[in-house]
């Protein structure tokens, strides 16, 4: 496992939401502020607020992929067109890896409820699905910015 994956986990594991981990564990590399990264990503967990929509593995993603490009490309225009190809590029990955990207779908539970969220302590879906789409929103990124 490389750092920013070991940083991802750590940070998720210490109770930030899958968005939040993903996007911050990438702040010390992209140079941006922490704590203005974990206000804008903290309704993006639980596949955007708990809706159970895009995986907030994804979505963190998407936001650290904004942030490569707006960097990479100082020109809005330029910088918005490669941001909108690289997600889509790591779109197509994220299904090749997980077939979904819905959380709810993904986890084959509804966290809405008392029992999806008694089935995913019970059977530790933290750690088999989330962390495996943190994990993989990770190498993705890492794959398409470096």
């Amino acid at each position: 496992m490389n750092q920013t994956e070991e940083n991802a986990i750590t940070l998720f594991k210490s109770g930030l939401n899958c968005a939040q981990a993903v996007l911050t564990a990438y702040s010390e590399k992209l140079n941006f502020d922490n704590g203005l990264a974990l206000n804008i990503s903290r309704g993006f967990g639980g596949g955007m607020g708990r809706l159970q929509k895009t995986c907030g593995a994804m979505t963190g993603a998407f936001m650290v992929l904004s942030v490569y490009n707006g960097q990479k490309h100082p020109d809005n225009s330029v910088s918005k067109i490669m941001t909108y190809s690289m997600i889509q590029d790591f779109n197509s990955k994220f299904i090749e890896k997980h077939e979904k990207t819905d959380c709810r779908d993904l986890l084959n539970c509804d966290m809405t409820t008392e029992a999806g969220l008694k089935f995913m302590q019970d059977n530790h879906l933290s750690e088999k699905v989330c962390e495996k789409c943190i994990l993989s929103s990770v190498n993705i990124i890492n794959e398409l910015i470096d």
